[in-house]
């Protein structure tokens, strides 16, 4: 089963995974989506799921952060801020995002999962 595939010039500024299967190759320690539901794939037959954590996997990413479930932009941006003060400070990946849920559950606006839990990370953890 292929995605519908626009003709050459007229993409619909969608990325799909199917894009980056076929065009992209990089060389990244971690590539961060921090748009809602960015980590859920499809079901893709014999395939498995495919979406575009595991398609930025295929084009080299060693880890990708990706969200499962549509986030609060300003929670996002909290979030984010939190996960990448970690990482500047040398925490490994897996610690920087812990770090960061630890710090959105200890502000009470901030404490329910629904802000703080939605991202994961798959690939290298360190």
């Amino acid at each position: 089963m292929t995605p519908a595939r626009p003709g050459e010039g007229t993409g619909n500024g969608l990325l799909q995974a199917w894009e980056i299967l076929e065009r992209i190759r990089i060389d990244a320690e971690l590539v961060t989506l921090s748009a809602c539901e960015s980590g859920r794939g499809r079901d893709m037959g014999g395939e498995g799921l495919i979406g575009l954590s595991r398609a930025f996997q295929h084009a080299g990413a060693s880890s990708v952060l990706a969200s499962l479930w549509a986030v609060s932009d300003r929670s996002t941006a909290e979030w984010m801020h939190h996960f990448y003060a970690a990482l500047q400070r040398g925490m490994p990946r897996d610690e920087a995002l812990r770090a960061a849920q630890a710090e959105m559950r200890s502000q009470p606006a901030y404490a329910h999962p629904f802000h703080w839990a939605a991202f994961q990370l798959s690939g290298l953890w360190n």
